[in-house]
């Protein structure tokens, strides 16, 4: 047994049929540790909360940490960051996507220094191409508007040495984007590579509208420079306005060619180019003031039902 404790933090939504196959593949990988297993609810409403009781029941290091409602995958982890008393912290998701047999090479990369250890994605032969193919964009898009890189093709399963979970914990935002608050650190990072599997069971809780919350989330985040880009989006359509103004006046006044009044083509791609930019810009404005909305209200980030042997 190690002379240090493990913390191993888990969110679930409905995931009744993943919990005791989870368990029964991560544990023998962490009987040579002193270890806590984590798992935090997010409003299931199946039968994932009375499994898990039954395994803490046996074990005193299966805990059970439960929300009054659904708050989001982001809080169940910022919660399973707040209760977790290990020297490192390991976050995966229920579906076993995420191989509990490489967190010994993340323990050890650890031991050898890293404050963090991502886990990344090396093929995604399990996602469809649509999911593989926004995924890849994600990433190449925050990167490009953000100051903070965030490492590609890697989630949420990554280990934290207890002075980054510390860190975290400080960190008074109420809307956390996890991956990009532990770029954002700048504590040094390491990396184990792995081969992404299929779900075991259930369905995905991330579908499309989701993702792409997630990814306006991150971007508004860490980043202000969709508000530049909307002035430059209202330069370009001050700017082509002025053009089209100069061209029908130099081809009636000078040429006395074309008819002075416009067409209903022209006024139509008008409006609606200026429309659009005009609604692009207000939706960008509007992400923004919905962000600082939420700072000034400091409501708790999340609501605690119940505890189990934590």
């Amino acid at each position: 047994m190690t002379n240090f404790l493990i913390s191993i933090v888990i969110p679930v939504y409905n995931e009744e049929q993943n919990i005791q196959p989870l368990l029964k593949t991560l544990i023998p990988i962490l009987k040579p540790y002193q270890y806590e297993i984590i798992f935090v609810d997010d409003g299931s409403k199946d039968q994932t909360i009375p499994l898990i009781k039954q395994e803490a029941k046996k074990s005193q290091s299966v805990k059970l940490l439960s929300f009054q409602r659904n708050f989001g995958h982001q809080m169940a982890l910022t919660a399973g960051y707040h209760f977790a008393k290990g020297a490192c912290t390991i976050t995966l998701d229920a579906d076993l996507q995420d191989p509990p047999d490489i967190i010994p090479k993340m323990i050890e990369r650890w031991e050898k220094g890293a404050k963090i250890v991502y886990a990344k994605r090396t093929k995604r032969d399990s996602d469809s191409f649509f999911k593989k193919l926004t995924a890849q964009a994600f990433y190449r898009f925050i990167n490009f508007l953000s100051d903070t890189q965030i490492p590609d093709d890697v989630g949420d399963f990554r280990l934290l040495d207890r002075e980054v979970v510390d860190f975290l914990k400080g960190l008074p935002e109420q809307s956390r984007f996890l991956r990009g608050l532990v770029a954002w650190s700048g504590f040094p990072a390491s990396y184990v590579t792995f081969e992404r599997q299929k779900r075991h069971a259930g369905e995905t809780h991330y579908p499309f509208s989701k993702m792409l919350n997630f990814a306006l989330e991150g971007i508004a985040s860490f980043s202000v420079k969709p508000l530049r880009l909307s002035i430059y989006l209202g330069f370009i359509a001050s700017a082509l306005s002025i053009l089209v103004i100069a061209f029908k006046s130099v081809q009636h006044f000078i040429f006395h060619q074309g008819d002075w009044l416009p067409g209903w083509a022209s006024l139509f791609f008008s409006i609606v180019f200026l429309g659009g930019i005009q609604l692009i810009t207000i939706g960008i404005i509007g992400e923004y003031v919905g962000k600082i909305y939420k700072e000034v209200q400091k409501r708790p980030q999340f609501l605690i039902k119940e505890k189990i042997n934590l």
